[in-house]
């Protein structure tokens, strides 16, 4: 009894007190039971037979309930009824189970006939691993079959954010990476300064100033041209200069041979800019003519200015073309920054939005992820665990667990339990099933029951454990008791920081068996506080009745 044992994935001192007495008969020979094969495989049925034969005034009570372990009834069968003069004789046949591999004993089942008790002989059955045959070839993988359940809504968030993605994305190459056309500006603009100052003269000799007689316009124009072709080849000031500063700065320049200009070119463009003055302050109005020729003038004299610049050496060239680089870095970082800041608004902004309508905790555990939320949200599985059945839905299929009970336990009680996770994970449930062998005429008290799980807690290192008791009915109308609570339990294993937690305990019985539900999870967890809910509101006992 002191021997440790696993129960609830926990470790435990003690599972219950047990007391019994049992009364035995020694069988008649109106009795017998067989089986039909002493040697099965795993999970493959035999069928247990008793025939009784009794007067026709005698009530017969057969064997009903798990009266076979170890070995598990998946069926019981009508009584087949014979009648031999003034005798029956009965015939009741039960299929019988085993899901685990060794030799097993079907235990004397009682049968009471009027006021006596009979019982059977005990039966030895040996159940067998399935061998497979590895010699045989594969078969082809079968087709997938459609199953009707009910889908999580984790698809609408992905599909959401990849269409945020997806617009976010078109976004920054609409506006900011793609390659827009030029337009004519633009073309005439990358045009080195000599040709942009003859395709300048071209559309002067198409506009329609000279026609109109608007020579101030016209010359207006023309000064422009020789000014802006100067300001970038010559002197930086050109357009700013008047036109006395401009003449004094280029013969600085020829006397500085900086410039080839002759005096020829320098007088040339003193005469027409000074032309160009009077007609913009109306003091003078040449003619048609004459405004032609000093077109024809300026073209030559923006020849005479390109042959009379210098050959850029290769080091101006070098600085050239590092100072283009530098300035399509600069346009690269610019866009780049750009690209990135209209990124990290418009996810602000969804995130803003989202959080308003869902709240922050949700979108974030949706975009990072929440093992609570996922179980939540995931296929939940419904079925039934131990005999007789506790039906209960949960995030996951429970699985078989070792109870670990010594010999002398394993003689007064069998255990079976179902489980997913462990106290000290974030969630955990567990179903149990106890049935007592030899409990005579005590009475199971649930307090008890409830008492041993909590040392259970207490055993797995729970400290400041706070109990309320309530009554519990199932959707089916089962009653039972529940124990909740709050407490304190281990962060990871063998750790001494605590993290505050919640449990549930739901116990019932009905004559020697006890059924339970145990749930723990991490307090301030939303998600998990649905899941209890969920699985509590899905609980449900067999009715007595059946």
């Amino acid at each position: 009894m002191n021997r440790i044992c696993t129960i609830f994935g926990l470790p435990s001192l003690v599972i219950y007190s047990i007391f019994f007495f049992l009364c035995y008969f020694s069988a008649s020979a109106q009795v017998t039971s067989s089986i039909d094969s002493t040697s099965i495989k795993i999970g493959e049925q035999i069928t247990y037979h008793i025939q009784v034969e009794a007067d026709t005034t005698d009530l017969v009570v057969f064997p009903e309930g798990q009266t076979f372990t170890p070995l598990e009834m998946i069926e019981s069968y009508d009584i087949d009824t014979l009648k031999k003069k003034d005798k029956y004789n009965l015939i009741k046949k039960y299929g019988l189970t085993q899901f685990d591999s060794g030799s097993y004993t079907i235990p004397r089942q009682k049968i009471i006939i009027g006021d006596i008790t009979f019982f059977t002989d005990s039966l030895k059955v040996e159940v067998n691993n399935v061998e497979v045959d590895t010699t045989q070839g594969l078969y082809d993988i079968k087709p997938i079959i459609a199953v009707n359940k009910k889908g999580s809504n984790w698809w609408k968030y992905v599909l959401l954010t990849l269409l945020i993605l997806g617009v976010l994305a078109f976004l920054l190459f609409w506006f900011i990476w793609r390659k827009k056309p030029l337009t004519e500006d633009q073309k005439i603009a990358l045009l080195p300064p000599y040709d942009r100052a003859k395709l300048a003269l071209k559309k002067l000799d198409e506009s329609s100033y000279l026609e109109n007689q608007n020579l101030k316009d016209y010359y207006s124009e023309l000064t422009f041209i020789i000014r802006n072709y100067l300001d970038e080849k010559v002197y930086d000031k050109a357009l700013e200069s008047t036109t006395d500063e401009l003449i004094s700065r280029l013969n600085l320049l020829k006397e500085a041979n900086q410039v080839d200009l002759s005096n020829e070119d320098i007088k040339n463009l003193e005469s027409i800019l000074k032309r160009a003055d009077l007609v913009k302050f109306a003091k003078s109005a040449p003619d048609v003519e004459l405004a032609k020729m000093d077109r024809e003038t300026i073209d030559v004299e923006i020849d005479h200015v390109k042959e009379a610049l210098p050959e850029p050496t290769e080091e101006e060239k070098l600085l050239d073309e590092k100072y283009r680089e530098e300035q399509e870095r600069k346009k690269k970082r610019k866009k780049i920054w750009l690209t990135v800041g209209i990124s990290v608004f418009l996810l602000l902004a969804t995130l803003t939005a989202l959080s308003v309508k869902y709240g922050f905790d949700f979108v974030k555990d949706t975009i990072i992820g929440h093992d609570s939320k996922e179980l939540l949200e995931g296929d939940w599985v419904r079925s039934e665990y131990g005999f007789p059945p506790i039906t209960i839905s949960t995030p996951k299929v429970l699985k078989r667990m070792d109870a670990g009970l010594s010999e002398e336990l394993a003689a007064q009680v069998d255990i079976t339990l179902f489980g997913y996770g462990t106290l000290i994970d974030k969630f955990n449930v567990v179903v149990a099933t106890s049935k007592y062998k030899k409990l005579g005429d005590n009475k199971i008290d649930l307090e008890q029951v409830i008492d041993g799980n909590l040392k259970t807690y207490e055993a797995a290192g729970a400290q400041n454990i706070i109990t309320k008791r309530d009554k519990f009915v199932t959707p089916n109308g089962a009653e039972g008791l529940k124990v909740y609570g709050s407490l304190q339990m281990p962060a990871h294993p063998g750790s001494e920081s605590l993290e505050n937690g919640k449990y549930v305990i739901l116990a019932f019985n009905a004559e020697n068996v006890v059924q339970q539900v145990s749930l723990s999870w991490k307090e301030n967890d939303t998600y998990a506080d649905q899941m209890v809910e969920r699985i509590l509101n899905s609980v449900e006992l067999k009715p007595a009745e059946e």
